[in-house]
């Protein structure tokens, strides 16, 4: 079941509603209510739709690569985080309060959030979590009730009676809280109307928020808002704890004094003129766009539906600097005619992902409900594996990623494949990283000074009669590695092993893994290996860091 306000509002839409993109959208809801992944009979089951229409959303989806297919199941893609982070970027928040949250978790070594409200609920918008056995265990995009957490009451207290009679009638269909995937079961004797409302006066009174273990049992938080120049709260800043670490009691007296400082650092941040985008920010889709959408339909005919992906390429256009945009500045940022981007504004607003205000168009924190929360909390080897799937499948070898660990390289990633001689490896394996093609790879990717220490400490053995074990030859080899960008390892870890490795950069241009495809040495020469091998090779890692970019641009992408 997913919250009542996660889907199509009730009211009929206008009549310039696109309604392929009003499909496309249900599609994806319910791919991010069955955590990215639906099989294709489900979707019909659960958006009502003709097979044949679902079938044309999901050929569109994966054209656009926000949907992949697996055997029968959809699966969402890490590309679809661009709309999400199109309003994160917009909201300025994770860019302009992000660094002072993240501060605020270190000083206090406690998770802090920053939250937003949406309709009768709560999504997150930035996370700096700790890592615990028990800690805070909440995604970028969860949505949460109002009244079960402490920034809810700060929002409720600019509610209307319209808006409290929105918030009764969900509870009303949803007593246990179903709806919210975030959160464990609402007991019935919880978060009642009265005790509700009497939070939302005590916060007004205070200026913060307490939650004693409304959540679940053992969380307890503080939550201030964070207003803008004109005094509206645009955001909550929340400290959690663990009652093993901090009482309900004890929390406000251990964390306010900081929190408070770090309110007003916000709305100083908030207040102060931007400088500029980052300088890793997006850039709108541009006309571009629309001459790949016509080639798109020239090519799948009527399996691309071109006003489903002009709607979602819509969502796009908005970004850094780019908060609030009227028709002509969308129709000019996405190549579309203004009566196409008219239509997929009017339908947007309607479906409540983005808001009008006067002759400009804003998006709204609905946006993170299109799979955000789940993609975000992909990690790195996640993200590869379909990566690895089609290199496998290209070059008919086995394919790994591995990441430095110490000394070594582990195997975090692995797709093999079936031979009756292949090469056998288990995720978690360690090999020295000197002596492997993906431990020169990562190695030639560290600083010059790191690369130099990391060897003057290590002692090379001799793994077989081919192993470098010179440090000076080593030093020369991971510079040559570096310089062509990919390393080949003859026979070095093991007799009649040849593996070929290329580098996988994160979005600020690290090296954070290495992707190979191994074989046996009497497959092909060393040089037949590189016209064979390196093409795919390459081709698989910048699909990764494709992929990499987009999720970790607002998210924490674990390595492992």
């Amino acid at each position: 079941m997913t919250h009542p306000a996660a889907t199509a509002p009730s009211a009929p839409p206008p009549p310039e509603a696109v309604g392929p993109l009003m499909r496309s959208l249900s599609v994806l809801r319910e791919l991010a209510a069955g955590g990215g992944r639906r099989s294709v009979g489900d979707l019909v089951r659960g958006t009502g739709l003709a097979r044949s229409t679902v079938d044309r959303v999901l050929s569109t989806l994966t054209r656009l690569g926000y949907v992949r297919t697996e055997g029968r199941d959809a699966v969402l893609t890490p590309r679809l985080l661009e709309l999400g982070n199109a309003y994160l970027a917009a909201s300025e928040l994770p860019d302009r309060l992000g660094p002072l949250a993240d501060r605020l978790a270190d000083e206090l070594d406690e998770s802090v959030s920053l939250a937003v409200p949406d309709g009768d609920g709560v999504r997150f918008v930035h996370q700096a979590t700790r890592r615990r056995a028990m800690s805070l265990a909440f995604r970028i995009g969860d949505l949460l009730p109002a009244e079960r957490g402490a920034p809810g009451a700060l929002f409720a207290d600019r509610w209307d009676e319209a808006d409290w009679r929105r918030w009764r009638a969900r509870r009303v269909a949803d007593p246990t809280d179903a709806g919210f995937p975030a959160v464990p079961p609402r007991r019935a004797e919880d978060t009642s109307e009265a005790g509700f409302a009497a939070r939302v006066a005590a916060a007004r009174t205070a200026g913060w928020s307490l939650d004693d273990q409304l959540i679940e049992p053992g969380l307890v938080a503080v939550a201030m808002p964070v207003r803008d120049a004109a005094g509206r709260p645009v955001c909550a800043l929340s400290v959690v704890s663990h009652t093993s670490r901090l009482s309900a009691d004890a929390l406000p007296d251990a964390v306010l004094p900081r929190l408070r400082e770090t309110v007003s650092a916000m709305e100083d941040a908030l207040r102060a003129p931007q400088a500029g985008p980052p300088a890793d920010a997006a850039t709108p889709p541009g006309p571009s766009h629309a001459t790949w959408m016509r080639a798109s339909k020239r090519e799948l005919g009527p399996e691309f539906v071109e006003s489903m992906a002009r709607g979602l390429i819509t969502l796009t256009a908005f970004g850094t600097g780019r908060a609030a945009l009227p028709l002509t500045a969308v129709a000019e940022a996405t190549g579309l005619a203004r009566a196409t981007a008219r239509r997929a504004l009017i339908t947007l607003e309607h479906l409540g992902y983005l808001a009008a205000d006067g002759t400009f168009f804003r998006l709204t924190p609905k946006v993170l409900e299109l799979g955000f929360a789940h993609l975000s909390g992909l990690t790195l080897p996640d993200i590869a594996q379909p990566h690895l799937a089609a290199l496998v499948e290209r070059v008919h070898d086995s394919a790994s990623m591995a990441v430095l660990s110490g000394d070594d390289i582990q195997y975090v990633a692995r797709v093999p494949t079936v031979r009756i001689m292949s090469v056998n490896i288990t995720l978690g394996t360690r090999f020295p990283a000197y002596a492997t093609s993906m431990g020169r790879v990562l190695l030639a990717g560290l600083p010059p000074a790191e690369r130099s220490a990391r060897l003057a400490r290590t002692r090379p053995e001799p793994l077989t009669r081919h192993t470098v074990t010179d440090p000076e030859r080593l030093l020369a080899l991971l510079e040559e590695v570096r310089s062509a960008g990919y390393a080949l390892v003859d026979e070095e870890l093991e007799e009649g092993l040849r593996s070929l490795a290329v580098p996988v950069h994160d979005r600020t241009g690290r090296v954070v893994a290495a992707v190979n495809v191994s074989t046996h040495a009497a497959r092909r020469t060393p040089d037949e290996a590189r016209e064979a091998l390196l093409p795919a090779l390459r081709t698989a890692a910048a699909g990764i860091e494709a992929d990499l970019s987009v999720a970790g641009r607002y998210a924490r992408i674990p390595v492992r």
